[in-house]
């Protein structure tokens, strides 16, 4: 798929990579992203990515529409944005999670959908590395991905009607993590102990686009040791 320049509003402009989830449209948003902010393209005020997408608000009293499209195609034609490298300053997160039981009450549900068993569906999640695709939802809630094909399973019909904060949950080939008590249609597999949003501090969301994570599993009463950790018992190093 080529790249769709559209305009979005009054004072932005969308660039989608894709119709639906892929590695590559993924990293195509990502790349461009960064490219506008290191563009410095003059009236743009901010910018951001979905799954597939970037989006950018400008002042159209200092750049016009005309001017900010011809700027953004100018950009988009520099080079094969789904074969361009990631962002510089991404880190790698190892994240402790409890499956399954209470920690984790529809792991045996997502697993059965999976068609795998319990224990081989910790292992699968625990093996895969993960990129934060997107945040979104909820202040700091990381949208992961992608899981191996087995996990393309639908959301629930009914909703759970609260997932506690650092609840790891599934669907469509993806996770994700709660950074606060939400309902959900997503299955609760695992929990951790992650303060994902923190408003407090200098950097309030923890996790950014482009980071990489890989679970391991705890035992449920380690999490107890990480309850003072904001970080959740998490390690991170710098990627690159």
């Amino acid at each position: 798929m080529e790249p769709i320049l559209k305009p979005a509003g009054f004072d932005g402009y969308l660039v989608t990579f894709g119709d639906g989830l892929s590695e590559a449209a993924n990293r195509a948003a990502l790349a461009f992203r960064d490219a506008v902010e290191a563009a410095g393209i003059a009236g743009v005020e901010e910018s951001a990515t979905s799954l597939v997408s970037t989006y950018l608000r400008f002042d159209p009293l200092r750049i016009g529409h005309g001017e900010m499209r011809v700027a953004l195609e100018r950009l988009l034609g520099e080079q094969d944005w789904y074969a361009a490298p990631l962002p510089s300053g991404r880190r790698l997160w190892r994240i402790p999670a409890a499956f399954g039981g209470a920690a984790g009450p529809q792991l045996a549900e997502a697993a059965e959908a999976a068609g795998i068993g319990e224990a081989a569906a910790a292992e699968m999640i625990c093996a895969t590395r993960l990129r934060v695709q997107t945040i979104g939802f909820a202040p700091g809630m990381p949208y992961l991905g992608v899981l191996p094909e087995a996990w393309d399973i639908p959301r629930l019909t009914d909703i759970t009607a609260a997932v506690p904060a650092g609840g790891l949950c599934v669907a469509i080939r993806q996770l994700v993590l709660f950074p606060n008590t939400t309902p959900t249609g997503w299955r609760h597999v695992a929990q951790t102990a992650m303060r994902l949003f923190q408003p407090d501090t200098e950097t309030p969301f923890l996790l950014r686009p482009g980071d990489e994570v890989e679970f391991c599993a705890v035992a449920p009463d380690a999490l107890a040791a990480f309850a003072g950790d904001p970080r959740g018992g998490a390690s991170c190093e710098a990627l690159g």
